[in-house]
């Protein structure tokens, strides 16, 4: 019988998950951080103020070495330079890529397997895995050495603003740090390797946010990381309670979903300091990263970025190439987010490279649950769902909500069995969840698909914490 290590782990008693949290902790600094790390942040960092032609160079050779890898090991390119009568030598530039046609992430989950290069040994990969944020997660191999450089640029990013590796951060995000089931505090727990205090995103009901602001007052933490849905909940309720914090909050730094205006004027009147956003993601073919001038700049030394136009509007889709993962080449992949570009392209601070006005990402509603908690970013539920290709969470009253599945060719009972399984991990067994399956998904007059889509008062991110922080909190 195998075991399910999470479902283990939440029976446990909370001095043991803390410890648990510590040596997982242990075990992802050990992958990100050991080896060559300090090197790869040092020479990202020197990177950080080169001309736009040394950029420009320096990602020519890479890319050019990387399609040279991709169409020599891995089935699926030859055949599509082939198709494309393109000669490998022949893309030197991200203009050279563009005779490809662009990849999906449908296409990568039905041809993953033909995606993954045979010249990087099976001893080299590290097996990863996508959230899912519309529902289709992809699993495929990384080296050690993508996943090193990728933390080196996300934290070239946070020491422009100060931030070190010993800083002490609370986290409020989407793990399942704490059993749905629990009612009362404490509804965190402690990673003492990485200096994290891991906040439940899913136990933040009006009646426990109380709780969470003592425990930021008893330790203190002086970096805030995680989804804005989360942190801009906590902002309401401090706000309409009048809380004085007791100790200055220096950074609040933002991932998984788009900063919306309203969420980062509540979260700057709350705590005293403006968020910071930071565009990153698992296929690693795209970064973006904020300065301290506020400016969102693309860090074109880390992956070759397409800003493609809509047919209509000022929006561009975002499509990059992996040219750190050898293990499983993605060349023109579209991420299904929008961002629109900054015309002037030059910043005070002296970077060089295009500058993103703003992203219009990972936008979904909150699941309401019976009891009026709001619950946000509900991908992780999907982690893993490799058959299911699409998915959608509608909510139409408090307490319910419908899984719509567009199901895979290996999807089989066992997947729907996961599915309720990982949903009720994360909104409990008083929530009434119903599975239905479609051939389709309705989508946005921009084409986005949207995770969560709720009819429910008070479900809406784009206006649920937009209103006056009393009316907010009552929601």
């Amino acid at each position: 019988m195998k075991i399910d290590p999470e479902a283990l782990y939440l029976r446990l008693p909370v001095p043991l998950q803390h410890a648990a949290c510590t040596y997982v902790g242990w075990r992802t600094s050990r992958t990100r951080y050991a080896g060559k790390f300090e090197s790869l942040l040092a020479e990202a960092e020197a990177r950080t103020f080169w001309s736009a032609a040394e950029v420009r160079a320096y990602q020519s050779q890479r890319l050019q070495n990387f399609v040279a890898h991709a169409v020599a090991t891995a089935p699926y390119y030859r055949q599509r330079f082939a198709a494309a009568r393109l000669e490998p030598s022949a893309v030197r530039s991200i203009e050279d890529l563009r005779a490809l046609p662009i990849l999906t992430k449908d296409e990568v989950q039905k041809h993953v397997r033909d995606l993954i290069s045979n010249g990087v040994p099976d001893k080299e990969r590290v097996w990863i895995h996508t959230s899912g944020t519309t529902g289709g997660a992809l699993r495929f191999p990384t080296t050690m050495a993508s996943v090193q450089q990728q933390w080196a640029v996300w934290w070239r990013y946070r020491r422009w603003h100060g931030i070190q590796r010993d800083t002490w951060c609370g986290y409020f995000g989407g793990r399942s740090v704490v059993p749905a089931t629990q009612s009362n505090p404490p509804f965190w727990r402690y990673n003492r390797a990485g200096r994290q205090i891991l906040f439940s995103g899913y136990h933040m009901s009006p009646a426990n946010l109380p709780s969470y602001v003592e425990e930021l007052r008893r330790r203190q933490p002086p970096w805030l990381f995680g989804y804005p849905s989360l942190l801009s909940l906590l902002a309401s309720h401090i706000l309409e309670a009048g809380i004085d914090l007791g100790y200055p909050v220096r950074w609040i730094t933002i991932g998984a979903e788009s900063l919306l205006a309203h969420q980062a004027d509540i979260i700057a009147r709350a705590f005293g300091v403006r968020p910071l956003q930071h565009y990153g993601m698992t296929e690693a073919v795209a970064n973006i990263s904020e300065c301290e001038l506020g400016a969102l700049h693309v860090d074109e030394d880390f992956a070759p970025v397409e800003f493609v136009p809509l047919e209509s509007g000022d929006a561009y889709k975002v499509v990059g190439t992996n040219y750190s993962n050898p293990a499983t080449p993605l060349l023109r992949y579209e991420m299904q987010d929008l961002v629109t570009v900054r015309q002037e392209a030059s910043c005070g601070c002296g970077r060089a490279g295009r500058i993103v006005e703003s992203l219009d990402g990972r936008i979904e509603d909150y699941v309401v649950l019976a009891n009026g908690t709001r619950v946000g970013r509900m991908d992780h539920v999907f982690k893993d769902m490799v058959n299911v290709k699409e998915a959608q969470i509608q909510q139409h009253r408090r307490g319910h909500m419908v899984i719509c599945v567009v199901r895979g060719g290996s999807y089989s009972d066992h997947d729907e069995e996961e599915l309720l399984r990982e949903a009720r991990k994360r909104v409990g067994d008083e929530m009434d969840i119903e599975i239905a399956y479609a051939d389709n998904l309705p989508r946005t007059d921009t084409g986005k698909l949207r995770l969560v889509v709720s009819e429910v008062e008070g479900a809406s991110i784009r206006a649920s914490t937009a209103r006056s922080p009393k009316s907010s909190s009552n929601a």
